[in-house]
């Protein structure tokens, strides 16, 4: 899941959090069993359908969010071209762009509250044993709500080296990327602790 919720609304936001989640698990599981490249490319067209259902704005920025991906896809097509597996290599682009983008959908249309009470409700049972889960809904709320906010980052940074220099953005930018990113985690754990930590944050 790489965005947040989508300012475009539509009907999928309406609808439970946990059906969403579920349904999503169960694509996501399914496409791990079609082996059919047809298949995975009407998935895929499925897919941009459901992106395209709620108007052009919805479906750019939705897109959008997925070109992150482009290192990811551009490794995998590298490797199938010298393993010389193509076709099994498109399946398995076509698996990961779809997965992802069905994911990316979800949080789209999903809050971030409602996901948060899903993965409270799910571990029920490990408070039932007295484990702490407050831990773990933090940390799954922050991994969706930073994402897109490291690859903005990541833009700036990309943007910044265009304006000074005419070479293409390198592996020189991890290192401030790093450091921003490192930063944040200090304002977010300060932010924590100023709210009492985690074990103040479960008892309200």
């Amino acid at each position: 899941m790489i965005s947040l919720t989508s300012p475009v609304r539509t009907r999928a936001h309406d609808w439970p959090a946990g059906a969403k989640l579920a349904a999503l698990s169960v694509a996501t599981l399914g496409l791990f069993f079609v082996e059919s490249l047809g298949f995975q490319l009407l998935i895929a067209a499925g897919v941009l359908v459901l992106y395209a259902l709620p108007g052009w704005v919805f479906f750019r920025d939705g897109l959008g969010k997925l070109r992150m991906l482009w290192p990811f896809l551009l490794i995998l097509t590298l490797y199938h071209l010298i393993d010389g597996s193509l076709s099994a290599g498109a399946v398995v682009l076509l698996r990961l762009l779809s997965a992802v983008a069905l994911a990316n959908l979800v949080t789209m249309t999903t809050r971030l509250s409602d996901m948060i009470a899903v993965v409270h409700w799910l571990c029920t049972p490990l408070r039932a044993l007295g484990v702490s889960t407050r831990p773990l809904e933090i940390a799954i709320a922050l991994v969706i709500r930073m994402t897109p906010v490291l690859f903005a980052r990541a833009r700036t940074l990309i943007d910044a080296w265009r304006a000074r220099s005419p070479r293409r953005a390198n592996w020189r930018i991890l290192l401030p990327l790093t450091l921003a990113a490192l930063d944040d985690a200090d304002h977010i754990s300060d932010a924590l602790r100023a709210r009492g930590g985690l074990v103040s944050m479960e008892d309200q």
